[in-house]
């Protein structure tokens, strides 16, 4: 499943280049609670047709009753336009809006297709790409750019990074990273397991994640880690999780990690000091024991309990010290 950005635009582009007409509706501005953060997508075909979203329900419902109605997209070559939701506390109930939030968006007319496929093409092949439209006229500049942004909106042109999927590599074929793949990958992660034991993937049975044989330090240098990354170590054996991990720590992955126990994990930090020459400094960010506490004992729980962290962190959410897996046990065996 792939990151549901890039999907709406690979959708848009196929309706645009059919010679369908289409919006593009980008969320701008939020007060308040918002369903949906600031940068989400959604487009809508004129028959109706919706993919992605900007609120989950009646907002899509309002767009569609204003725009799939015979005469309801406006004439080619109309600018964008602003429209906000949940003005009054009456409107915010309407629209499903919590809180009396309030929402702004953009709505783009009839996107060009040939630019379109440009963005897309540009993502499938994990560039990052910051898209810029005119709003006088609605004019799209699409240009790489090497660090991730928030939208911008001034009084001339909004800004919209897009980039690839963010990427998830499993070393490790078990039960666990089978149950870890399947959250990621309805997630909008796209997943890499390695493993170079036969008896570990000969029984795989999760569609749509990429298998690799090789050892699993080389497979992170070829995985190319990068700032939608992330790295976790599942088999419990230092042979194939030690070089790995280091691999990784010495690039831009958001998030790296190992399975194990608190015995395992101080184990497994003192064979990198003392056989690596790693300092505790260099292994700061080496998550272990992974996952936030919730008390599990199965591969389903545990694997619900490692995904939430991991999206905790590429969300950037502090997460609560007592939630962490290590220091939670470690009061429970104090109490």
């Amino acid at each position: 499943m792939e990151n549901i950005d890039v999907t709406v635009l690979r959708a848009l582009r196929d309706w645009r280049a059919a010679g369908q007409r289409a919006l593009l509706a980008t969320v701008v501005r939020t007060w308040g609670s918002s369903p949906r953060p600031v940068g989400s997508i959604m487009a809508l075909r004129e028959d109706g047709a919706v993919i992605g979203s900007v609120s989950g329900g009646c907002i899509e419902d309002d767009l569609i009753h204003r725009h799939a109605a015979p005469g309801g997209m406006p004439p080619a070559g109309t600018a964008p336009a602003f429209t906000r939701y949940g003005i009054s506390a009456d409107e915010a109930h309407r629209f499903g809006l919590p809180c009396g939030g309030t929402l702004e968006l953009l709505l783009e007319y009839d996107p060009d297709a040939a630019l379109l496929a440009e963005l897309v093409a540009a993502l499938d092949a994990g560039r990052l790409v910051a898209r810029a439209v005119r709003l006088a006229d609605g004019q799209v500049t699409q240009a790489d750019t090497a660090v991730p942004a928030a939208l911008a909106v001034d009084g001339t042109q909004l800004v919209n990074t897009f980039g690839p999927e963010y990427r998830m590599l499993l070393i490790g074929a078990g039960q666990l990273a089978e149950y870890l793949s399947t959250m990621a990958l309805f997630s909008g992660f796209a997943v890499t397991v390695c493993d170079p034991r036969e008896e570990y993937r000969g029984g795989w049975r999760v569609a749509g994640v990429r298998l690799e044989t090789g050892m699993p330090d080389d497979v992170v240098q070829a995985f190319r880690p990068d700032a939608r990354s992330c790295v976790v170590a599942l088999t419990h054996d230092p042979k194939l999780d030690d070089l790995a991990l280091l691999e990784a720590l010495h690039t831009d992955a958001f998030y790296v990690g190992a399975i194990g126990s608190r015995r395992n994990n101080a184990a497994r930090r003192e064979r990198m000091i003392e056989h690596f020459g790693e300092t505790e400094a260099s292994l700061a960010r080496l998550r272990g024991p992974i996952g936030i506490y919730v008390g599990s004992k199965t591969p389903p729980e545990i694997a619900v309990s490692v995904m939430a962290e991991i999206l905790a962190v590429k969300n950037g959410v502090r997460l609560p010290r007592d939630i962490e897996v290590g220091h939670a046990k470690d009061r429970a065996l104090a109490a």
